[in-house]
C-alpha cells in the first residue's frame, strides 16, 4: 500500500489483512519508500500495489513509470481522491492496471484487486465507455493483408496473373527488372505466399484479380 495518508494506509491494511487470499507485504508513504521496500521484498513476493497519485518526493505516476521498467510484473492499482474519468486514457497508457476513486467501497476494492490478480487489469463498464470517447475518431482502422499492398504491388500482381515475365512487367510499368523482383518479394512477404501460384490464388481469394484477366 503506497499512500501518504496514514489513516488511509491503516484502514486499508486492517481491512485487507482480514482476507484469507490477501497478504500485506509492506506500506510506504511515497514512491521512493516504495522502491526501497521493493528492493527488500522483490517480486514474486509483491504482486499488486495500491498506489495514491499525489505524494511528496515521488508521486504515483512517476512510480508506475519506474515500475514498468524495473518491476514489469507488478500490477499497480491507483486509488486516488483526484480521480477523474478524463484521466483514464493517460492512466492506461502509463501502465495502470485499474484506476479507482478513494471513496470506492471496501468490498468493491477487494473485487478489483482479485480481478487484477486474475487477469492483469480491470475496468468498470462506465470506464470502458469513457475510454472509448477519449480515443480519437481518427484512430487507424485495422489493415487486412490485401489492404497492405501498395498500388504498384497490385499492378505487378495483375501482370503476374496475366503470365507476364519480369522483363515484360518492367517494360509495361517503365521500371527495371530489379525493381519488379523487389515488388514480387514484397508481395510474397505481405501475403505469406511462397510462389507465383500462391500469389495468384491470394489475388483471387481477395478479389484483387479476376478470372477474366487470365490469358486464354
Amino acid at each position: 500500500i503506497v499512500d501518504d495518508d496514514q489513516l488511509i494506509v491503516a484502514l486499508l491494511q486492517a481491512y485487507l489483512s482480514t482476507q484469507e487470499d490477501v497478504a500485506i507485504q509492506f506500506t510506504a508513504n511515497n514512491g521512493l519508500e516504495c522502491l526501497a521496500a521493493l528492493d527488500a521484498n522483490p517480486p514474486p513476493c509483491v504482486e499488486i500495489l495500491l498506489v495514491d497519485l499525489k505524494m511528496a518526493h515521488m508521486d504515483g505516476v512517476e512510480l508506475i513509470k519506474i515500475l514498468r521498467d524495473k518491476h514489469p510484473n507488478i500490477k499497480a492499482i491507483v486509488v486516488s481522491s483526484h480521480y477523474n474519468d478524463t484521466y483514464l486514457g493517460f492512466m492506461v497508457k502509463t501502465g495502470v492496471a485499474a484506476f479507482l476513486p478513494k471513496d470506492v467501497a471496501p468490498q468493491e476494492l477487494l473485487n478489483v484487486i482479485r480481478e487484477v490478480h486474475k487477469q492483469g487489469f480491470f475496468l468498470f463498464p462506465a470506464q470502458l465507455e469513457s475510454l472509448r470517447d477519449q480515443i480519437s475518431a481518427r484512430a487507424a482502422k485495422p489493415k487486412y493483408e490485401a489492404e497492405l499492398l501498395t498500388e504498384r504491388e497490385v499492378s505487378v500482381l495483375h501482370l503476374i496473373a496475366q503470365q507476364k515475365t519480369a522483363k515484360e512487367i518492367a517494360d509495361t510499368l517503365c521500371i527495371t527488372q530489379r525493381t519488379v523482383e523487389g515488388h514480387k518479394n514484397n508481395l510474397f512477404a505481405k501475403t505469406g505466399t511462397k510462389n507465383i501460384a500462391g500469389l495468384v490464388l491470394f489475388g483471387l481469394q481477395h478479389e484483387i484479380i479476376n478470372l477474366g484477366e487470365f490469358p486464354t
